[in-house]
């Protein structure tokens, strides 16, 4: 039996001898290349805080201590140390261990994570809820420099400063995001990469001094007072976080012993690690983006399993077309330039990229200043993103009716990213912006002509929404704001966007069975007076609206009020998300777990026919 399958808890990492340490950290790289080669997941960023995440569970108890992910997509070792080893091939499985912190997995996640810069802001939190309760227990943030491009952290690092709470905030720095980091907080944590000689020294002469506390009191005050009169010193000083690093994040026991020191302080420190990406896979270390998220690959090569043209690729394509044209347009991207598909436009047009780093309410407000003075900016995002941004949607965008275009990536259900992924909400929240136009595409070519719509046929705020990987058997181009896609006398079904496929599917099994379905694809959702469907409605009598999307503001309860105005006697179902949870899983595992797939159109379909005639 390996060392790691013996591991169950924390307190069984502390037994552990530096010969035995060693060779955990070799064991779970093993377990974490050869598992995620099938499952696919978060590989480079896993590999690179192996020693960091062993270190913590030397010095902490995640059973009783608060162990804050940030992001939480770095925190596959912590399974591994907390009892999961064995649940690990069930990673991002449905039914299986989800690849983010998960509170109701396990007590030792402290809190669920999948978005970025609020780990500081939670701990800070646990730790005035300690004061307030008289309890007993340590608190740890885990973020990485990648979130510290994202307002929030900062909002948490000044507050939890000023607190005085005994926490501490672990600064993982490996230089990169996903992709590189960008803006000035990159800049000014790559000056404080420095030999750790320093630290080294600082804990040296604490120690020396420990037993002559008076000497060491008046030597520390004239050391302070040179250091804010002569020295430069770094921000989270300044902000008042005892600063110890920068520490080797490989070097376990150098980790081991800083972050042991900085808890017995008992106030709030920071403690800069430096990591590196990938850390013992070649073909990570060498391509940490590449390697960040990644589908199944070959374990010895590196080789990822091919993957189709996505909606993201063919957007970038788009994109650069329309700008060749077009000198107005520019590009935004929240640190996502490979996931939205703007790596080719970030090459040709460079000096209209903008990459602000994981900071969504900065670009839009950004992309309403350009809006403002005349140029035509489009925001690619993932939806489960955005929806950080909806204060910005409305006062710096709508307010003003500025001509924006938000191309909303990952809509819908994205599959295996689980409850903090799924892009469940944007339909919702888009809908409630005054003068928003949402399109919804169902194919490729259909997201070119509407991205040309949103682009030069709309004078305000315009939204594309399209989902994760590619197209379906619907590769038409019916960009019609309501479209009869086939006639039927039964029953009306309605769909937009990729779902079109489950309807198309349902329609067929239908006619099977004697059933005549009309479907309207809707192309897009908003401005639209639902008059085609309300025709098709008064006709057959019976309504299915099918979509992946929470049921709160959904396509159907928007069609189901246009309805009410009409004198029109009607039976119908809903298909959505109902609340929007969604968890982990293939797409077509979660259509069946919510019941919005072809199977339960069928099935619904016939329930309302059995109900009687119309």
């Amino acid at each position: 039996m390996s060392i790691l399958e013996q591991i169950k808890t924390s307190n069984d990492v502390k037994k552990l001898n530096e010969r035995e340490l060693s060779v955990l950290c070799e064991e779970i790289r093993k377990t974490l290349v050869t598992s995620l080669a099938k499952t696919g997941g978060h590989l480079a960023s896993n590999l690179g805080v192996v020693e960091l995440s062993v270190a913590l569970h030397r010095v902490y108890d995640s059973s009783r201590d608060r162990i804050v992910f940030d992001v939480g997509h770095q925190s596959y070792t912590h399974k591994l140390l907390t009892g999961r080893y064995e649940q690990f091939p069930t990673l991002r499985q449905f039914g299986g261990i989800s690849g983010f912190p998960k509170p109701y997995e396990a007590d030792d996640d402290a809190f669920i994570a999948g978005h970025a810069s609020n780990s500081v802001s939670v701990a800070l939190g646990m730790a005035h809820a300690r004061t307030l309760s008289k309890q007993d227990y340590d608190i740890v943030a885990v973020i990485g420099d990648g979130a510290m491009t994202g307002g929030l952290s900062f909002e948490g690092l000044s507050n939890a400063a000023q607190s005085g709470e005994a926490m501490v905030v672990i600064l993982n720095d490996n230089n990169m995001s996903i992709a590189e980091n960008v803006g000035g907080t990159s800049k000014m944590l790559q000056s404080m990469r420095i030999k750790p000689a320093y630290l080294n020294f600082k804990r040296r002469y604490r120690r020396l001094f420990s037993h002559l506390p008076a000497l060491y009191r008046f030597n520390h005050g004239i050391k302070e007072w040179f250091k804010s009169h002569l020295i430069l010193s770094n921000m989270f000083s300044e902000m008042g976080f005892e600063y110890l690093g920068p520490v080797d994040g490989h070097d376990l026991k150098a980790l081991e012993n800083v972050i042991r020191w900085a808890r017995d302080m008992r106030r709030p420190v920071l403690v800069h690690v430096l990591t590196r990406k990938g850390k013992g896979c070649s073909f990570a270390e060498k391509d940490p983006e590449k390697y960040h998220g990644v589908g199944p690959f070959d374990p010895i090569s590196g080789e990822l399993a091919e993957e189709g043209e996505t909606f993201a690729a063919r957007f970038g394509k788009a994109l650069c077309s329309f700008a060749e044209k077009d000198e107005k347009i520019t590009a935004i991207t929240a640190a996502m330039a490979g996931g939205t598909g703007l790596e080719d436009f970030a090459s040709r047009f460079p000096s209209r990229f903008f990459d602000i780093g994981i900071a969504e309410e900065h670009a839009a407000a950004m992309a309403g200043g350009m809006a403002k003075q005349g140029l035509l900016p489009v925001f690619a995002v993932y939806s489960t993103f955005l929806q950080r941004a909806y204060d910005m949607l409305i006062h710096d965008i709508s307010l003003q009716h500025l001509h924006a275009v938000f191309a909303v990536d990952r809509a819908g259900l994205v599959g295996r990213d689980g409850e903090t992924h799924q892009g469940s909400f944007d339909l919702s929240y888009l809908s409630s912006v005054p003068g928003m136009s949402i399109y919804c595409p169902a194919s490729f070519s259909e997201l070119e002509s509407m991205l040309d719509m949103a682009l030069y046929d709309c004078d305000g705020p315009a939204a594309i929404r399209y989902p994760r990987g590619g197209e379906g058997v619907y590769h038409s181009n019916h960009c019609e704001t309501e479209y009869v896609l086939r006639s039927g006398s039964d029953i009306t079904i309605v769909s937009y966007g990729v779902m079109i496929n489950e309807a198309l599917e349902a329609a067929d099994r239908l006619k099977e069975e004697g059933i005549s379905a009309e479907i309207v694809k809707l192309g897009r959702v908003r401005p639209n007076g639902f008059e085609t469907v309300c025709e098709s409605v008064r006709n057959t009598g019976r309504l299915i609206v099918t979509e992946d999307v929470c049921a709160f503001g959904s396509v159907g309860a928007q069609i189901l009020a246009a309805l009410a105005s009409r004198p029109l006697a009607f039976s119908f179902r809903l298909l959505n998300l109902g609340d929007g949870i969604v968890p982990h899983g293939s797409v077509s595992e979660l259509r069946r777990f919510c019941g919005i797939d072809a199977k339960a159109i069928v099935s619904r379909a016939k329930e309302l026919l059995a109900g009687g005639d119309k």
